[in-house]
C-alpha cells in the first residue's frame, strides 16, 4: 500500500527527491535511489543500517525495483551521501509533503475553526560520553561526569485520527559565546516560529504545547504571527495569572461550569464530565482565558483526571468541550509522535551516524518523512478495518509487507490491478 499512497499523494515524488542537490563526483545511483535507500530503512522498519543491508537479498531488491522503479543502494553508500548533504534539502522536501496534503484537502476535516492544531514539543535523542560535534548541549553530574545531549524540538501537525505529522524542527546547539549558558527548548522555540512562519506564512495554527509555554514571549510571537494558543497551564506557571483565576473561580464555578455523562467506547460504566472556564484574565498586554476540564468514571472511585489550559480563544459554555478536546491533543505529539517512533520499529534514539551531526539530521529528517508516509498508509479506512477484522496489528501488518517483498514474486500484472482498484483513498 504505501507505493499506492506514494502514487496518488505524490505522484512527482521520485522527480521531488531527485531535485535535491547532488555533490558527488562519482553516481552509481542517482539521488532519488539513494534517498529513497534511506527512507526505505524507516519506511519498512528497519531499526539499523546494519538491519536494512541484511533485508535486502535479490528477490527483495527485484520486487522493490517492481514496486519503485528504484534501485536500493548498501546503507553505506546512503550514509556517505548524507554526510556531505545540508539538512535544510530534506526538510524542504518534508515541507513540499506537508503542503500537498493540505493542498489536497486531506486534513480539513481536522481543523477546528478553521486552524490546524499544531503541537510543539521537544525529546532527547542521543546522548553520549563524548562531545560528538561542536556546541551539542551537555550537563555535569553531581559525581563530575559529564555527558553530551542531542536534543530536538518538534513542530507537528496533531489530528483526532492519530495523525502527528513533522512541520518543522530545530535542534538544540550552543553557539560559541554562550558564557556557560546553554541552548534550551524556550530560546529554540522563538527559532522554530520564525522558521514556521517562514515555511508556512498563511497556515492557520492553533499553538498546543505543555505547561512550560506560558509565558509572554510564546503570547507575543502568537499574536504577531495570527496564531491562536491552548496551553497546559499550572499553578506556578504565571503566578498572577493562576492567582486571579484561583480568585475568580468559585463565582465563575456556578455560572460557567458545564457537566455531562456519556458511555465511553470501550469501557464499562458511565463517563462523567464537567467542563468550566474564567474569562477575561489580563496579564501585560494580553487578555487570556483559564479553561478546566475533569474526567472521572461514576463506578470507579480515585480515577479522576483534571486537565487545565490558557488560551486566546473565545471561551463560551458551547466551545469549553472543544478548546480543552483539542488542547489534549498535544499528548499525540509523545504519544503518536515521540514514543511511535521511538518504540515501534523506526528506533528514533539509535545512533545512525556518530560523528556527524550533518548525518545525524538527515536521518532524523529521513525518519519523518517515512513516518508521514506510513501514516497515510496506516490510517487508511480500509487498512484499518481489514486489521479490525482479523485481529492482527500494525506491527503485523508491516512484518508481512516485508515477508512478502523477500518470498513472493512480485508481478507488474499485480501492480497494476492494484493501481487500478486504489484511485481514492479514504482515512
Amino acid at each position: 500500500m504505501v507505493f499506492i499512497v506514494l502514487k496518488n499523494h505524490y505522484p512527482d515524488f521520485y522527480d521531488l527527491l531527485g531535485s535535491i542537490p547532488d555533490h558527488r563526483q562519482r553516481r552509481t545511483y542517482n539521488v532519488a535511489e539513494i534517498i529513497m535507500g534511506g527512507l526505505f530503512m524507516f519506511i519498512f522498519k528497519r531499526g539499523s543500517r546494519n538491519n536494512a543491508d541484511k533485508t535486502v537479498t535479490s528477490k527483495f531488491e527485484d520486487n522493490f525495483i517492481k514496486v519503485f522503479g528504484l534501485r536500493l543502494p548498501i546503507m553505506d553508500t546512503v550514509n556517505v551521501f548524507l554526510k556531505a548533504l545540508s539538512p535544510a534539502e530534506l526538510e524542504k522536501i518534508k515541507q513540499v509533503l506537508v503542503k500537498q496534503l493540505i493542498q489536497k484537502r486531506v486534513l480539513d476535516k481536522y481543523r477546528y475553526k478553521n486552524r490546524y492544531v499544531v503541537a510543539i514539543d521537544g525529546t532527547g535523542v542521543f546522548s553520549f560520553d563524548y562531545e560528538p560535534f561542536a556546541g551539542c548541549p551537555h550537563k555535569t553530574s553531581k559525581n563530575g561526569t559529564k555527558t553530551w545531549l542531542v536534543y530536538v524540538l518538534e513542530a507537528k501537525i496533531v489530528c483526532h485520527n492519530k495523525f502527528s505529522l513533522s512541520l518543522a524542527t530545530e535542534w538544540l546547539c550552543n553557539s560559541d559565546n554562550i558564557d556557560q549558558k546553554q541552548d534550551c527548548e524556550q530560546k529554540a522555540f522563538v527559532r522554530l516560529a520564525a522558521k514556521l512562519k517562514k515555511m508556512y506564512p498563511r497556515l492557520p495554527m492553533i499553538i498546543a504545547a505543555d505547561s512550560l509555554y506560558p509565558n509572554n514571549t510564546v503570547f507575543d510571537i502568537c499574536e504577531k504571527n495570527k496564531w491562536k494558543f491552548i496551553l497546559t497551564f499550572k499553578e506556578g506557571a504565571l503566578k498572577s495569572v493562576w492567582d486571579e483565576a484561583m480568585s475568580l473561580y468559585p463565582l465563575d464555578k456556578a455560572k460557567n461550569m458545564q457537566k455531562r455523562i456519556k458511555r465511553e467506547k470501550g469501557k464499562e460504566g458511565w463517563m462523567e464530565e464537567s467542563a468550566m472556564f474564567v474569562n477575561d484574565i489580563s496579564y501585560k498586554k494580553h487578555t487570556l482565558n483559564f479553561v478546566e476540564y475533569i474526567s472521572g468514571y461514576t463506578d470507579k472511585e480515585n480515577h479522576e483526571k483534571r486537565f487545565v489550559h490558557i488560551t486566546d480563544m473565545d471561551t463560551n459554555k458551547t466551545t469549553v468541550w472543544d478548546i480543552s478536546f483539542h488542547g489534549r491533543l498535544r499528548w499525540k505529539i509523545e504519544n503518536e509522535g515521540f514514543n511511535t517512533q521511538k518504540n515501534q520499529g523506526y528506533n528514533l534514539q539509535h545512533k545512525y551516524c556518530r560523528k556527524c551531526f550533518g548525518a545525524m539530521q538527515n536521518y532524523y529528517q529521513l525518519l519523518q518523512i517515512a513516518h508521514l508516509i506510513n501514516q497515510l498508509t496506516e490510517k487508511l479506512k480500509k487498512v484499518k478495518q481489514a486489521l479490525k477484522q482479523s485481529g492482527r496489528t500494525i506491527k503485523s501488518l508491516w512484518e508481512d509487507m516485508v515477508a512478502a517483498m523477500l518470498k513472493q514474486t512480485i508481478t507488474m500484472t499485480e501492480i497494476e490491478q492494484i493501481i487500478e482498484n486504489e484511485k481514492q483513498l479514504r482515512y
